[in-house]
């Protein structure tokens, strides 16, 4: 594989809502954005349902590091890559170098939803 591409881990700040609760807060001033490099980017699905109403379409990817990255990326962050805002689908998975007990690489989908 070869790791010569590049995401933007993006996580929400967050804010009080009405209510005095905690919420995510997506605005473009509040949230942190970090650039993630030496990752590969592979096409895992692609699905799309019609209906009168609208077409939807679903396409997913899966991203693998390097061998020695290791980022700060959780579940509940997005990704912007090639110009599309992404969601993240299931935890992150980190994987370990067993002879030396230190991050070997992450793994994780993300997908994209239109319609």
């Amino acid at each position: 594989m070869v790791f010569h591409q590049a995401i933007i881990r993006v996580r929400a700040g967050s804010r009080l809502d009405r209510g005095g609760n905690t919420v995510a807060d997506w605005s473009p001033e509040n949230v942190d954005r970090l650039t993630v490099g030496r990752v590969s980017v592979q096409p895992i699905m692609q699905s799309e349902t019609a209906t009168p109403e609208r077409t939807a379409a679903v396409t997913g990817w899966r991203v693998i590091s390097e061998p020695g990255v290791d980022a700060d990326i959780r579940y509940n962050d997005r990704i912007e890559w090639d110009g599309m805002t992404l969601e993240i689908v299931g935890e992150v998975a980190r994987y370990l170098d067993f002879v030396h007990s230190t991050p070997h690489h992450i793994e994780f989908a993300m997908r994209r939803k239109t319609g």
